[in-house]
């Protein structure tokens, strides 16, 4: 994995003129396209778009592509889903394209069907038949990117409750979980397949991002049982103790006004002492070194 995301970052370095400018804009406008032809038209009247493997194998090469601009809505009713979705599409695939550059964006996208037609065809040359009507995962791995690029990016859920992106990428894993087991359930070994091909890229592409937030994290840990970090803790609430128990936390060693006493006075500690001394403002340029 880690050669092939270091890989994807040498050939998007490489090749900047790789890819398509605004991809989004061409997936939003052919999934917009589709929909008004299946109201007013059928589903029936795109259904040369969508990817068939028997068909492919006699000529309409076409399919290879057209499936992803199926919206999967396709009733009036179901407009305002469609132009939610649209948009958070059209919204993380343009913050996407800016923050990575033309060519490793494309690049994501592109590798995503194109693991997505390896997988159909792969399934239709064991079982005789494939068919898959949009690219639903290749967007939805697209929020999974955008969550480990601004994870602390909220959106209104019902347009009311700020929800971190962060939160919400958890639900769509959950979403693809659910999705894997319920074809698994019901024998549809391509559906189980298609979430799994869509996390496999998302994987590839950020596995630099996952290494580093596990070794954080682990390094985290380790530090918070660590012989070191415990001593300090104790150390802390140990100094807590004592200056409840002596009314002030700071002394002046030469004249012995205390922080409690004089809450308007300043005091420091001495760097030429030997030990810790403490010193109010008055004497801290003014007293003998301790030597011991």
């Amino acid at each position: 994995m880690k050669k092939l995301n270091r890989a994807v970052d040498r050939f998007a370095y490489s090749h900047p003129n790789f890819g398509i400018p605004n991809l989004m804009k061409y997936i939003v406008a052919g999934n917009a396209i589709v929909y008004f032809l299946t109201v007013f038209a059928g589903l029936g009247s795109v259904s040369f778009l969508t990817f068939d493997w028997y068909a492919v194998l006699h000529g309409e090469i076409w399919r290879l592509v057209t499936f992803i601009f199926f919206p999967g809505y396709y009733s009036l009713n179901q407009a305002i889903w469609l132009v939610f979705f649209l948009h958070l599409y059209y919204m993380i695939g343009t913050t996407l394209e800016r923050e990575w550059g033309t060519a490793k964006f494309s690049l994501y996208y592109i590798s995503g069907v194109v693991l997505t037609v390896i997988t159909g065809a792969v399934i239709g040359l064991i079982t005789g038949g494939a068919h898959i009507a949009g690219a639903d995962y290749v967007n939805l791995s697209m929020f999974f990117a955008f969550a480990v690029l601004y994870p602390d990016t909220r959106f209104l859920i019902f347009f009311l409750i700020p929800v971190k992106v962060k939160w919400l990428a958890w639900i769509d894993a959950a979403y693809f979980a659910f999705q894997v087991l319920l074809s698994l359930l019901g024998g549809d070994i391509l559906g189980a397949l298609l979430p799994v091909i869509a996390i496999l890229n998302f994987i590839v592409f950020f596995w630099t991002n996952i290494t580093d937030e596990i070794a954080w994290r682990r390094g985290r840990a380790k530090h918070q049982i660590s012989h070191q970090t415990i001593q300090f803790k104790a150390a802390a609430k140990q100094q807590k103790r004592r200056e409840e128990e002596r009314g002030y936390r700071h002394k002046c060693a030469v004249c012995g006004r205390t922080d409690t006493e004089w809450p308007d006075l300043e005091f420091r500690y001495c760097s030429r002492c030997q030990g810790y001394h403490c010193f109010c403002q008055d004497h801290i340029f003014d007293h003998v070194h301790f030597t011991e």
